[in-house]
């Protein structure tokens, strides 16, 4: 079943209707679908380059707003569809571990781990789990998701066909050097000026 979704979003990428797939695909994919948005956004970006803006932007939209349904499913539903969710992708052991950090970090915890391959959809609901305030959710939520999203899309802008293979197997670590460069600039910022 994984591979038929799978195959179905990669044909869905080259066509017409791709960028509604796209919203879609990152709206669920932010609550409870296994596969990532990239599957999609990777190939609309090499195939119209020109678009990589648009494209990262509609996947950012999507992937918030899903990320709102899963912080509802964390909030008002998490015993009948949080808890199995949590299950399916092997987090449910430590949650509650992961719980208690997010109460103390947690918008750094969502702006870091949204922004890598770490299923959002766990962020989202233990957010609402954990009664995370909406608007620091949401805030967080857009920082992170933006920059992975349009990471990615500056990557394929920028070096097209040649940095696909590295995005798709490196990921994560192109997107935790980021992180640490980023989080150095703020502690820079912090310290030295």
């Amino acid at each position: 079943m994984m591979r038929r979704m799978y195959d179905w979003m990669m044909r869905m990428a080259g066509s017409d209707k791709a960028p509604h797939a796209l919203f879609w695909v990152s709206f669920i994919e932010s609550s409870f679908f296994p596969i990532p948005p990239d599957v999609m956004l990777v190939p609309m970006v090499l195939a119209k380059r020109i678009k990589a803006w648009w494209f990262a932007s509609i996947a950012t939209i999507g992937s918030v707003l899903g990320g709102a349904a899963g912080y509802a499913i964390g909030y008002f539903f998490f015993e009948a569809l949080g808890e199995p969710i949590l299950r399916f992708y092997g987090k449910a052991d430590s949650f509650d571990q992961f719980a208690q950090w997010f109460n103390e970090w947690g918008v750094w915890i969502l702006i870091i781990k949204g922004m890598t391959p770490f299923p959002y959809k766990v962020l989202t609901i233990t957010a609402g789990v954990t009664k995370m305030p909406f608007l620091e959710f949401m805030v967080a939520s857009v920082v992170a998701r933006a920059m992975r999203f349009f990471l990615v899309a500056a990557l394929l802008y920028w070096f097209g066909e040649p940095i696909r293979e590295f995005i798709e197997k490196r990921l994560s670590l192109v997107t935790t050097v980021f992180v640490v460069v980023l989080v150095s600039g703020f502690v820079a910022v912090k310290y030295v000026f």
